[in-house]
Order: C-alpha cells, then sequence, then structure tokens
C-alpha cells in the first residue's frame, strides 16, 4: 500500500485564508460521511493533508499540515494559538515575586452562525473545548446536516462573515497562525501594499526563522513529503511574501513538488492607485512565483485582472455576490479541492511533480483553471447524455482570468470529474441499435470523458482524467447560494423546488489546462505595463522594488507569454508587441 505521500500548505495573505477556510470545511465535509456508504472516502486519503496528534489530556487530534500568515486584526474570535492544545485548568508557576498586573486582550465573541454551528456539532470536550472529528470516528452525516439546516437559515448571515475566520469551521494546530503585526488588515495606514514591502517581511530575520522552525516542524514528521500547496494572494503585498517563500522552499527542499495558487478577489469600485498596484502585485508575483513553483496557477472570478477588469464570471446554478469574499471563495476553493483530487488518492501513482510535470513542459509553468460548479446532469442522466447536451460549448467557465476560451488551443490538461454514480458513467446502445455519439460506445467512464475531451479539443498534446463517484460534500458554512432548479444531491431539476432546501452536495468537474489563451493574457500584461510611465508611482518602487528589477520581470513576462504561442500562427510584429 502506498503511504500518505504528504503534503504541507501554507495560505499567504487574507483572501488566501478565505478560499483555505472553505478548502479545509469541504475535507472536513468529507468526514462526516455514512461508513457504510463505500463512495463516501473513496480513494481520498485525508493522511495526505492532516496529520494525527493528542492534547495533554490524551484527545486525539486531526489537523491539518498547515501555516498560515495574515496580518494584525484578520483573525476576529480565532485565538492564535488554537484551542485544542490549551490546558485551562494548569496555572504556570511565576518566579516574580513583586506585584503583578495582568493585561487581558479581549477577543471578538464568535458570530451567531459560529455559534450555532458549535452547538451542533455536539458540545465541548471536558475541557472545554470541541472534540474534532476525524475520517476514523465522525457524527453522524444525519444530525450534522439538522444542524447545517438550521444554521445555514440564520437572518443575515452573510452580514457576519467579515473575515476568513468567521467560516472556519476546522480547529487548527498551535503552530499554523503565524500574525504579522508590521501590518494591519484593516484601515487606512500601515497597509501591506505592494511586492517589495512582502519580499521585505521574509528579509526580517524575526519572520524568516519562524516560518523556518514550523516548516520543520511539519517535514520531519512526514515518512515521504511530496511536497507544498501554497495558496497566495496576488492582488497585494502578499505576492511578494509568496515570492519569498516559494523561493525558499525551492531552495530548502529541492526535488518537491510546489504547486501555487495565486488568488484574487473580485475588484471593488475602481481606483487608479489601487489598480496599478494591484496589476504590478499581480505581474510581479506571478513571475516570480511561477519561477520558484513546480506549476502556478492564477485563480479568481475576475473576467481580466487588467488596469480595466471586466464583469466577473456568471456561473449558470450559483447566485453568487461577487462582492463578497465569503461567496467567491467558496466557489475557488471548490474547484481547488477537485483540481488536487489526483495527489491526494489512495491508490494514484501520481504525485505533486507528476501532475506539475504534465503541464509545465516546454517552460509553461503557469496553467490556468476551469470548472463547473456543479456540473450539470440530472438525477438519472449518463455521463455520455450529459457530456452531449455540451458539444457545442464547454460546460465549465473559465477561473483564471483569460476570458473566453473557446476554440483556443490546450497544449495539456488534466480533468477531474466527481459526483456520477456508476450506473451512469455509461449508456450504451441496446444490441441491434446505433449508438448516439462516439461517447455512447465508451466502455468505462474515463473513456467517455477522454472522447470528449479529444472532441472538444483535438490538438491537445496530452489530456488525464480522473472520476470520483463521491460528489463534494457540503457542510456549513459553506453558502447556498445555488439556484432553485438543483435539487438536494446538486442534480438539475425540471421546474424550480416548490420548497427551498439545503444543497448537501454537488457533482463538480474542474480541470487544469495548458493553454494558448495565457499567450494573449500575459502578453496583455505586458503591454499596459510597457507603455505606462512607472515614474509616475514612485510609492510602489519605494518600498523596495528596484526598477531595473521591474524591467527586467517585464522581459520575463513577455518571454513567458511567448512558450503560450502557438507554433502555426505568424509571428507578432514589433507593434503588436510594444
Amino acid at each position: 500500500m502506498w503511504g500518505p505521500r504528504e503534503v504541507v500548505t501554507l495560505q499567504l495573505g487574507h483572501y488566501a485564508g478565505s478560499v483555505g477556510a472553505h478548502w479545509w470545511g469541504l475535507q472536513e465535509a468529507s468526514f462526516c460521511t455514512d461508513p457504510v456508504d463505500k463512495k463516501s472516502n473513496e480513494g481520498i486519503r485525508h493522511d495526505v493533508l492532516f496529520r494525527a496528534g493528542e492534547t495533554l489530556q490524551g484527545q486525539e487530534t486531526y489537523t491539518p499540515r498547515l501555516i498560515v500568515m495574515d496580518l494584525k486584526g484578520s483573525l476576529s474570535s480565532l485565538k492564535q494559538e488554537g484551542c485544542l492544545y490549551q490546558d485551562t485548568k494548569t496555572n504556570t508557576p511565576v518566579a516574580w515575586k513583586g506585584k503583578l498586573t495582568a493585561h487581558q486582550e479581549e477577543t471578538s465573541p464568535k458570530n451567531p452562525f459560529l455559534k450555532d454551528l458549535n452547538r451542533s456539532q455536539g458540545g465541548t470536550s471536558p475541557s472545554g473545548n470541541f472534540a474534532p472529528r476525524t475520517p476514523h470516528g465522525g457524527k453522524d452525516r444525519t444530525l450534522l446536516l439538522e444542524g447545517q439546516d438550521k444554521a445555514s437559515k440564520e437572518p443575515n448571515m452573510e452580514s457576519t462573515m467579515h473575515v476568513w475566520s468567521d467560516f472556519l469551521r476546522t480547529h487548527l494546530h498551535p503552530r499554523s497562525i503565524l500574525t504579522i503585526h508590521q501590518y494591519n488588515h484593516e484601515g487606512e495606514s500601515s497597509r501591506l501594499e505592494a511586492f517589495g514591502q512582502g519580499e521585505k517581511l521574509l528579509q526580517d530575520p524575526t519572520y524568516l526563522e519562524e516560518l523556518e522552525d514550523r516548516l520543520h516542524f511539519y517535514v520531519e514528521e512526514c515518512d515521504y513529503l511530496q511536497g507544498f500547496q501554497v495558496l497566495c494572494d496576488l492582488h497585494n503585498g502578499f505576492s511578494g511574501v509568496g515570492a519569498k517563500v516559494t523561493e525558499l522552499l525551492q531552495d530548502e527542499y529541492t526535488g518537491k513538488g510546489i504547486l501555487t495558487w495565486g488568488l484574487t478577489p473580485v475588484h471593488s469600485v475602481p481606483n487608479p492607485q489601487l489598480s496599478f498596484y494591484r496589476l504590478m502585485n499581480t505581474v510581479l508575483g506571478l513571475v516570480h512565483l511561477s519561477s520558484h513553483s513546480s506549476l502556478f496557477c492564477p485563480l479568481s472570478l475576475n473576467g481580466r485582472l487588467g488596469l480595466r477588469p471586466e464583469p466577473p464570471v456568471a456561473l449558470p446554478y450559483v447566485h453568487y455576490d461577487a462582492s463578497l469574499d465569503y461567496h467567491t471563495s467558496a466557489i475557488l476553493a471548490t474547484a481547488l479541492d477537485t483540481c488536487t483530487v489526483p495527489y491526494r488518492l489512495q491508490a494514484s501513482t501520481i504525485s505533486m511533480a507528476h501532475l506539475a510535470e504534465a503541464l509545465n513542459f516546454s517552460g509553461r509553468k503557469v496553467a490556468t483553471a476551469v470548472t463547473a460548479v456543479p456540473f450539470p446532469v440530472a438525477p438519472s442522466q449518463s455521463l455520455p447524455d450529459a457530456l452531449c447536451a455540451h458539444q457545442s460549448g464547454l460546460p465549465w467557465s473559465p477561473l483564471s482570468s483569460c476570458g473566453e476560451q473557446r476554440g483556443i488551443r490546450c497544449f495539456a490538461q488534466s480533468a477531474v470529474l466527481r459526483g456520477i454514480a456508476k450506473e451512469h458513467l455509461v449508456s450504451k446502445p441496446p444490441p441491434g441499435c446505433e449508438p448516439k455519439s462516439v461517447l455512447h460506445m465508451s466502455e468505462t467512464g474515463e473513456e467517455v470523458l477522454a472522447r470528449y475531451l479529444y472532441t472538444v479539443s483535438p490538438t491537445t498534446l496530452s489530456s488525464t482524467v480522473h472520476l470520483l463517484q463521491s460528489p463534494c460534500q457540503l457542510l456549513a458554512p459553506y453558502p447556498q447560494y445555488f439556484s432553485p432548479l438543483l435539487d438536494k444531491q446538486g442534480f438539475l431539476l425540471d421546474a424550480p423546488a416548490r420548497a427551498s432546501a439545503n444543497v448537501e452536495s454537488i457533482p463538480v468537474i474542474a480541470a487544469l489546462q495548458s493553454s494558448a489563451v495565457l499567450h494573449g493574457t500575459l502578453g496583455a500584461f505586458y503591454k499596459e505595463l510597457r507603455h505606462l510611465d512607472v515614474r509616475r508611482w514612485a510609492s510602489f518602487f519605494s518600498a523596495g522594488v528596484e526598477l531595473d528589477d521591474f524591467q527586467e520581470a517585464l522581459e520575463e513576462l513577455r518571454t513567458l507569454s511567448q512558450c503560450y504561442r502557438e507554433s502555426g500562427s505568424e509571428e507578432e510584429s514589433e507593434e503588436e508587441v510594444d
């Protein structure tokens, strides 16, 4: 049997924390499935992302192998050290004999949603802390869903989700959270706004040594570390933090996979300075993060990430509020959960490094992501029939802010489909009858999906597909922002349901692609900054980025964009490039 092939996760920045909060909630939701259901934990090995431990009271814990970096004021009611390992009944002896003055910082109260969720989880341990679930001993899913149904009907629930810890249901290890006190999460001053500020942070021995200690803590207990997945804000100064973190990982852990996700929330009202800072951070982050990673993938619901952003991506069956990080991060986390399935499977021989190598050949270290949340299929519809309904248009939406990808060449891709029952994977015609399509001639679900991908993109050099019967399980605080055309299992209805009910699971398809669309996207970044008078923005460069280094990064961006040019296309003229 294969070992756990452990992965260490790093979340850098507040939006990364939001995506991570939903990501860990999705992992925990899969712990809560019925143990007699053979599909419930099908193939996923949770030890890849989680570690077992024990409290001082001998209580078993199961926490993410995770390091979170965020700013002062971002944790709300969450304690930096967590609550699993503290011993509130033990009084630490004090050697000082003089007068003592105690100063206790007030903690923010939990929002009503978390309070209800905590009660629905079944109470607390004898030490006053909630007893966490593990894949080996979970609470009955029916009870958890009943609690979710009550919690999700809280009035104005979205208005209580201010920071990512407000919708984090998973307990963290005391070594997980690393707070940066030098900058503030809120307010107009002391903001981590520029790439150079982030780079300087990791040159400070205080933060660098603390990060290295936490990395060593997790890595040294691994039997077979396959690599690191890095979730990093791309639009602010954390892009500089991420550049230094991935450089450190590349230097210290040679040969290990580094899969980096550059995350950007949907833009608010345009502001010239903020738009410029965002674009500069994005470009510098993209160049440096892709250089130090095995594979880099931007994730965002923005139509574009340039100075003139386009409307956010529309999802047919998700009615999300683009202004809420609580909503947008849930969509990205769902896609992330599905895309990363290949290196988390129980029996798969594919590691994180192998997945990256399948996509990053010929210098193409940037990938795009696409997803359908949920995958549009009726309850009794077969996979061939569902895919045939999308022969003229792809069933998924772009998640990398590269615009429409229809008709654009895909060089390589890794696709994962989950949530289709075994009896619906194929649909062969009765003897003597003509098949409806080539998809209906397939012997397996994998063959169905592979043939479909070839049909819509016949010039793709390499496609790998994975199918899981188990859907993406949903538990509070995952938002209930779905269309009334979905049933409780996320399948399409002919008409809206008479009574609204929580969607408990959804089928999902997601793919990572090395696509020629990046030639235009990266080239557009280059053109926007090439013609911009960067001297107008001296404040950005005074934060630590040298003008010569920026010009070098621009040339690297231009070179990277050329890696995605289709071989049959004509060379660009000087006017097009410059």
